[in-house]
């Protein structure tokens, strides 16, 4: 007998279904839960075939089926197939993007300082990630499990696990099912305790493994990145003769040089809910000590799936402000287009 494409669509349906509720799943559940608008009866006869085939059974005389061991197999094995395609065309994506973005940021720092004849900074986004997109674990070796986190953003982290005692391939799929059924989409926040517990319930003997699984996806949603900042123009701090005694412009060249200071300016844009539009810093406004003496104007652009940074411009108080906020708003849209094409 043939595993159509409909059989195996009522099958996952099956299984999704148990999973959530751990009660027997009749055809008249499965019409809810698949786009395949059959009638009860269709899908009954399908179940009888799926039971014949041995990927569901029915514990008891007019009960609805669950899922056999065989069901389960095929469910998991299709299931990371398509999960590890996902990572690895995700961590391509992702490569290819970064390489262009970099690139694209750099030439943005320096269009920026010849349009304007100010210096410039441009910071590379960070991703205010929240949420969970998908979990797998995989054998590292008899003591290890290797935990690949994709938040919002498509941001992947690696987390490595250790276990007490080796885990069977089984076992390990299994929990893959429970953890992305449960998990999957939710915010940090919205893991609460009865989540965990019901979760840790579920698993079983495997119970402190959840809570290890549940720590690195808090950690990978909070942790911070590094910064990536690039400046460019510098020298046209000289140009002006308000900024151009030894000592200030020792400061201001070095502030962009380091780029450490920087920081502190990206992300208190960033933080800021409004900081969405353009800015303006006006001597002692500045965030930054060694730009007193200067107007900074800047603004947060997104890329999108929470992707933001910040471009700023700094020059003398009486700089052309029409013009640097013309420049600024062209190069948002810019980047807009380029990047989301």
């Amino acid at each position: 007998m043939e595993l159509t494409d409909r059989k195996k669509k009522i099958l996952q349906a099956i299984i999704r279904n148990y999973l959530e509720s751990g009660e027997p799943v009749g055809s008249r559940t499965i019409s809810k839960y698949t786009d395949l608008n059959l009638s009860s009866a269709t899908i009954r006869n399908e179940m009888a075939d799926l039971e014949e085939m041995g990927y569901i059974l029915q514990p008891h005389t007019s009960a609805g089926r669950i899922p056999s061991d065989a069901g389960y197999r095929l469910y998991v094995d299709e299931l990371m197939i398509e999960k590890q395609k996902e990572v690895d065309e995700l961590k391509g994506e992702l490569l290819d993007k970064e390489e262009k973005l970099d690139h694209l940021l750099k030439q943005t720092a320096k269009l920026l300082a010849v349009n304007t004849n100010y210096a410039t900074m441009v910071s590379a986004p960070t991703i205010h990630r929240n949420k969970l997109k998908f979990i797998q674990l995989t054998k590292v070796n008899s003591e290890q499990l290797l935990a690949v986190i994709v938040v919002e953003g498509n941001v992947i982290k690696n987390s490595i696990i250790d276990i007490a005692q080796e885990m069977d391939e089984e076992t390990i799929l299994k929990l893959n099912i429970l953890l992305n059924t449960h998990l999957n989409g939710l915010s940090i926040e919205e893991i609460n305790l009865a989540m965990i517990t019901a979760l840790k319930q579920q698993a079983g003997i495997h119970s402190d493994l959840i809570g290890e699984v549940i720590d690195a996806v808090a950690q990978a949603i909070h942790e911070e990145e590094d910064l990536e900042i690039y400046t460019s123009g510098a020298n046209n701090i000289l140009k002006y003769p308000e900024l151009s005694d030894n000592h200030k412009a020792s400061e201001l060249i070095n502030t962009l040089e380091e780029k450490q200071v920087l920081g502190r300016l990206v992300k208190d844009t960033l933080e800021d809910e409004s900081s969405t539009g353009i800015q303006v810093y006006i001597g002692d406004e500045s965030p930054i000590t060694a730009m007193k003496d200067c107007s900074i104007v800047t603004a947060t652009y997104d890329l999108g799936e929470g992707m933001k940074g910040t471009i700023g411009i700094i020059g003398p108080k009486r700089m052309d402000y029409d013009k640097v906020v013309d420049n600024l708003k062209n190069v948002m849209n810019q980047l807009d287009s380029i990047y989301k094409k």
